[in-house]
């Protein structure tokens, strides 16, 4: 028996393409070089259509990004504090020193743009960080009820904040204390920092009591308490 053929309808050449061809383009680059974002120099090598066909459409290249459910790549006015998480996001990610190329791939959130205009450069955002992470910090927040030591509950917030995750991970060298998995020998590997005593049961946020779990152990430390 012949097979039947199945028609379809191919988009005229020169005709002006739909808003959410456009949309679905853009995602579909996303989706094929793994990122949340997508820079125009990136989309103009793996886009069906001009990036500048999106800019004049949608108004901008990020509201472009927008209405695609994509991250804004280009952002301005980011603090520091938040290209500083983005970094020691990728070196938790990687279990070690991100490079810039890796900006524009996930779990980063944050494109290489905004460390040039902040810090001059990678290697100068990277030294900032380095600088910023480094600065003497061993416990989280205070979080005490200063109204009477008899109401006195934590002397630290539950949530190590950015320095003290990088000491606890580096101390550590970015591995599991428990099993030595490490990102840097097996991709995939999610590195979390955790209480060795449980906040939840008196222990506090401080080094000494913070140790670095990959998701698979901690989730069995999880199971057990």
């Amino acid at each position: 028996m012949t097979e039947r053929v199945k028609f379809k309808i191919s988009r005229v050449s020169g005709a002006p393409a739909q808003d959410d061809e456009l949309l679905s383009d853009l995602k579909r680059v996303a989706e094929q070089i793994g990122s949340s974002t997508v820079q125009q120099r990136t989309y103009g090598e793996f886009g069906s259509f001009d990036y500048r066909t999106l800019e004049r459409r949608f108004g901008s290249w990020n509201k472009a990004l927008e209405l695609a459910g994509l991250e804004v790549s280009n952002r301005l006015n980011i603090s520091e504090e938040e290209l500083f998480e983005n970094i020691l996001r990728l070196w938790e990610h990687y279990g070690r020193q991100p490079r810039r190329s890796e900006l524009s791939k996930e779990p980063s959130r944050i494109s290489q743009s905004p460390y040039n205009r902040t810090f001059g450069s990678w290697s100068g955002a990277l030294s900032a960080f380095v600088e910023y992470a480094n600065s003497t910090e061993t416990e989280a927040p205070d979080n005490t009820n200063t109204n009477s030591d008899k109401y006195k509950v934590k002397n630290t917030g539950r949530d190590p904040s950015l320095r003290l995750r990088w000491k606890v991970l580096q101390r550590d060298s970015f591995k599991c204390c428990a099993c030595g998995a490490s990102p840097a020998v097996t991709p995939g590997v999610e590195l979390h920092v955790d209480h060795v005593i449980p906040w939840s049961k008196g222990g506090e946020t401080v080094i000494d009591n913070l140790q670095t779990l990959c998701s698979v152990c901690n989730l069995g430390k999880s199971n057990e308490i």
